[in-house]
């Protein structure tokens, strides 16, 4: 696997970036690849169900957008992609009758359920030759990576 820009020789802080940019890179994209001729779906369905999975209650549209890290243009476009194939419900809120409330329906339900697993399968294959204490340790690297982010970027 090549590295982002070639990995280059610059400071250590661009070096890491560019290995974490490569790798999120080549997994996404075989995630991609996966999702497209296996399921006929693609990522950004997949992500719009998965945020919609850990909230059985439903999402707003801007809920969705702000967890997904997109716009509400994007969100929308998928939302109604998965509203036609009959994989979420949109009702008006209750709360807000301007805003929608968007749920997974039983059928995406299910169908989510088949896709985290093969989702869940490829991560898993990806990452299969580093022990289980090395990810335990670059989860908590992350983490102090995000936290950094967070603190010293305008996002």
């Amino acid at each position: 696997m090549r590295e982002k820009h070639d990995g280059g020789a610059g400071p250590i802080d661009v070096r890491a970036w560019l290995r974490m940019l490569s790798c999120t890179m080549t997994i996404e994209k075989s995630l991609r690849r996966g999702f497209a001729e296996q399921y006929d779906t693609t990522l950004p369905r997949f992500d719009v169900m998965a945020a919609l999975d850990r909230h059985p209650q439903g999402r707003t549209m801007g809920q969705l957008s702000r967890a997904l890290l997109v716009s509400n243009g994007n969100v929308t476009a998928i939302v109604r992609q998965l509203q036609d194939a009959g994989q979420v419900v949109v009702s008006p809120d209750p709360e807000d009758r301007r805003s929608s409330i968007v749920r997974l329906s039983a059928a995406g339900q299910a169908r989510f359920n088949v896709l985290a697993k093969a989702h869940h399968a490829w991560i898993h294959q990806a990452l299969s030759d580093v022990a289980p204490d090395d990810l335990e340790q670059l989860h908590a690297l992350l983490a102090k990576v995000k936290a950094s982010i967070g603190e010293n970027l305008h996002t």
